[in-house]
Parts: structure tokens; C-alpha cells; sequence
């Protein structure tokens, strides 16, 4: 491999991987040509990286790098030079953790770790991990087909959950009742992809199969120093009902009673110690069943769907500034209690060709709410919501408390009108 050269002397803060939302954050923190951003060249041209990178000038420069490469990350810091006047690697994207953790590692600034990183991009080992430090989670296995599917969960009355690996987004997650086809749920969920955000050579999808669990979910952002939870907030989710498990809201701080919250903090703490994570943010998401709190999957990296923001709503601080901070080895300013609450609800239509979109603006003046957007075109084609780039748009709301935000945010959703019509 060639190495990597590219003008960084300037250059403060290393993102591994394109995300336009921490770039939006950094603009406003960091100085100019102080952010060189790394991702794979195959998804630089799927998703127009070069265009979306050009408006930020905090950005350096967008490098071509093997940062989905996670069985020879450590490889990444052989062919970019370490930059002279390096403060932090921020792991900017779910299929960047392990590369991002790598050159922490190489270049000596604070990180996830290596083996951490790859233990939570990989929900097997994430698994077996928790399994051996007796944390409470489902029964689980690795499968490779329908027929495993079908003699795992005989065991559980026909019930189970089967998903991806080693993906985001819901991507792929079925639930299976007694009267699935399990040979179709394979089907779907091995034929699930999402190739404007993976590179070509990444590692091949594994596939489990889990006891399916009931109770409410719930996922804890912890921001972590040298493997000790410094500040933690939890967020209530809200699932769309059916075979496809999407989220399609969330609520912070969750409305739970004290203890129930401080058995899931304590949870994610010991998540942390039997990982060996590091330094950084963990999105560790779990579901309540029988009053314990079982390990659905955590992540080592800013939480997505907006849920940084409903923590900076609700508990008046910055999530990212914080995680900049113990990311370049300083203390975090860290939070006290929430003052209020932050709710999101995001936006569904049924399947068809987009024809009309009606009462962002209204929804946008509703009573405490920050943010209304559609995302969809007129014209676009829409399909059934089985992951979360399904969704067509989000409402964010403020509130006294969790229930009047989320209230709110449901009203200012319903305002928002997307007409379609099926697709000739």
C-alpha cells in the first residue's frame, strides 16, 4: 500500500469516516483546515463526499484511506503520517471505529482501544464478552441458515430475533413469530445492504440468531475516560410495531425510577469494564425485561438519530465538545442533572411515489419544537420502513418533562403531511 500524503499542518483533530453531522459540530468548535477527514474511496463517490465536505471550513481535507479495512486497521498508521500538531482521532462513524481506535492507539492519544473497538463492531464477541463477565442479555448464536434459524428458536416457541452482525441502522433485524417463514426472513435479512456507506473489501456479514425478549428499550450514552463513566444519560426508544424493529422515537432523560435507572447505568458500567473500552462514547442499548436490563448491542461512537442532541437539549450541555475533551486527554465539563427533556419522532409514509409534502412550517412553530424536516423529494420513491434510512423526517421537541415533550414532538410530527401514490 501507497502511502498517504496530504498537507497537514494544520491539522488538530482526525475524523475516521464522513459525517456531516459531526462536521457541523466541529465548525462552530474548531478552526479553520484543523479536521482532516478519512474514508474509503468507494463510499467518498457513493455519497458525493468531496461536494458535501466542500462547505466546511474547518475541514482540511478529505483523504482516501482504508478505514473499513477492521482486520488490518492497524495498517491504517503506516501509510498516513502522524500530524504534527495532533490533539485527538474521533471515530466519526460506525464502519470507522476499529481504524479510529487503531490510530489512537499508534499515534498516542486517548481511544476506544483496539480490542474494545472490535469486540463492539462485532455483536458475537460483543456477546461473548457479556456472556462471560455475567451480564444479563438473550440466548444467542451464530447461524448460517434457515434451518439453524428454525432449531434455535423451537426452543423459545418460535420466537426469536435474527440480525445482522456487524451492520447499523436496524439494518436486516427481523422478529420472528410461531408462524414465520424463517427461509423468507433469511432472505431478507442476508439480501439487506446499504453500499453508499460500505466499502467493497469490508469484512463479510456474520449473522445471529437471539431469544427475543419483552419489555421496553432503553440505551444508555456514557461519556467514558480511561474506562470510567464520567457522565451517563438515559434515553427512552420508541419501536415501530411489526417484523421490522425500527426506531421511531426517542425520549431523554427516560422516565424510569431512580433504582430501575441506576441498575442501568451500573449495567453499562460493567459493559465498559468487561469490553476494556477506553476513552470516547458508548451508545450501549438495552431492553428491560422481568425488572433486569439485557444487553441488546452497544456502539463506540456518538450516538445517531439525533440522540446527542436530545441529551444537549435536556441536560443543557455539549455532548461533542465533551467528547472532544477526553478525546484529546482533558477533563470534560461534565453535565449535572437533566432541567428539562428533549423528544424526537421521525417522520413515515406509506410506500409509494412521493406526490406532496405539507406542514413542515407549521410543525416547525408548534410549542417547543427545535427542529421539523422532511428528508424526502417529491418525485422519490419510498418503500416500507425496515431500517432507519427508511424514515423520511424528524421532529424535536422540548418539554418540562419527558412526557410533555414527547407529546409535543408527536403533535408537531402529526402536522407533517407526505402524500403518495403507487408506483406505476
Amino acid at each position: 500500500m501507497t502511502e498517504i500524503s496530504v498537507d497537514a499542518s494544520r491539522v488538530t483533530h482526525v475524523a475516521v469516516g464522513l459525517s456531516v453531522a459531526l462536521l457541523t459540530d466541529l465548525e462552530r468548535m474548531l478552526p479553520e483546515r484543523s479536521v482532516l477527514v478519512l474514508d474509503e474511496p468507494d463510499t467518498i463517490r457513493a455519497r458525493r463526499g468531496r461536494e458535501r465536505v466542500s462547505g466546511f471550513a474547518c475541514v482540511a481535507g478529505l483523504v482516501e484511506a482504508p478505514t473499513q479495512d477492521e482486520a488490518g486497521a492497524e495498517r491504517l498508521a503506516a501509510l498516513l503520517p502522524r500530524p504534527q500538531r495532533l490533539r485527538a482521532v474521533i471515530p466519526a462513524l460506525e464502519y470507522g471505529v476499529v481504524a479510529a481506535a487503531a490510530l489512537a492507539d499508534a499515534w498516542g492519544v486517548p481511544g476506544a482501544g483496539v480490542e474494545a473497538a472490535r469486540t463492539l463492531r462485532d455483536k458475537s464477541l460483543l456477546r461473548a464478552v457479556a456472556g462471560k463477565h455475567g451480564i444479563d442479555q438473550p440466548e444467542w448464536e451464530v447461524v448460517e441458515s434457515a434451518d439453524a434459524i428454525d432449531a434455535f428458536r423451537g426452543r423459545f416457541g418460535g420466537r426469536c430475533v435474527v440480525k445482522p452482525a456487524n451492520r447499523q441502522a436496524s439494518l436486516g433485524v427481523r422478529l420472528l413469530d410461531s408462524g414465520s417463514d424463517a427461509r423468507a426472513v433469511w432472505a431478507q435479512t442476508t439480501s439487506a445492504d446499504e453500499a453508499r456507506q460500505r466499502a467493497r473489501h469490508a469484512l463479510p456479514p456474520k449473522y445471529l440468531v437471539e431469544q427475543r425478549l419483552n419489555g421496553p428499550e432503553f440505551s444508555v450514552e456514557a461519556l467514558v475516560r480511561d474506562g470510567r463513566a464520567v457522565f451517563a444519560n438515559i434515553t427512552a426508544k420508541s419501536v415501530q410495531h411489526g417484523d421490522s424493529p425500527v426506531e421511531l422515537g426517542h425520549v431523554a432523560p427516560a422516565p424510569l425510577p431512580p433504582d430501575v435507572a441506576e441498575r442501568m447505568v451500573e449495567a453499562t458500567r460493567q459493559l465498559l469494564a468487561a469490553t476494556g473500552f477506553g476513552t470516547g462514547v458508548v451508545h450501549a442499548e438495552w431492553i428491560l425485561h422481568e425488572g433486569r436490563p439485557h444487553l441488546v448491542e452497544c456502539a463506540g461512537r456518538l450516538p445517531g438519530d439525533c440522540i446527542d442532541l436530545l441529551v444537549n437539549l435536556s441536560h443543557s450541555c455539549d455532548l461533542t465538545q465533551d467528547y472532544l475533551r477526553v478525546l484529546e486527554g482533558t477533563a470534560p465539563r461534565v453535565a449535572g442533572g437533566p432541567g428539562r427533556a428533549a423528544a424526537i419522532r421521525f417522520v413515515t409514509a406509506e410506500p409509494g411515489v412521493v406526490t406532496a409534502v405539507e406542514g413542515v412550517d407549521e410543525s416547525g412553530r408548534a410549542p417547543g419544537v427545535v427542529e421539523s424536516e422532511v428528508y424526502a423529494e417529491l418525485g422519490a420513491t419510498v418503500g416500507s420502513v425496515t431500517s432507519s434510512w427508511d424514515r423520511l423526517g424528524h421532529v424535536i421537541a422540548t418539554g418540562a418533562t419527558p412526557e410533555e415533550a414527547t407529546a409535543r414532538a408527536e403533535h408537531a410530527r402529526d402536522l407533517i403531511r407526505v402524500t403518495t401514490e403507487a408506483a406505476s
